[in-house]
């Protein structure tokens, strides 16, 4: 029993470390989503007084009723994931259009500032640079 267990640990080492090795910098995806036929990337700025002083509650709602609006959207747009700073929040998402955009921040009760559609995404690895 104990060679076979050692032969089942070395087959899931060697295939987690294969699987690890194959996947993609977070990058290279975002890079691939802003070209996607049926959907592109945007950047959604949205300018919320004392954002910092939000509560991880006040997140979680906030992040409750964008994911229940999405549901209710359907597959058209999507929540890719948002940065939190000072007054600002910066939304990225996946939509058909620059309107379901704003559709979502309307029906969520989320303000827009602006609306953005990505062109590409960089990182250090365009530059060519091996670190």
């Amino acid at each position: 029993m104990k060679p076979f267990k050692l032969v089942l640990v070395l087959a899931l080492t060697l295939t987690s470390l294969q699987l690890f090795a194959q996947e993609k910098s977070i990058p290279d995806a975002l890079r691939e989503k802003t070209t996607l036929k049926s959907q592109s990337m945007y950047v959604i700025e949205r300018e919320i007084p004392n954002l910092e002083s939000w509560s991880e509650k006040d997140l979680k709602t906030a992040s409750q009723t964008s994911c229940g609006v999405l549901k209710q959207m359907g597959p058209k747009i999507k929540w890719l994931h948002s940065y939190v700073t000072g007054d600002k929040m910066y939304c990225v998402y996946l939509a058909q259009n620059e309107d379901l955009v704003k559709e979502h921040a309307e029906k969520g009760g989320f303000p827009v500032n602006s609306v953005a559609k990505v062109a590409t995404v960089i990182d250090p690895s365009t530059s060519g640079y091996t670190n």
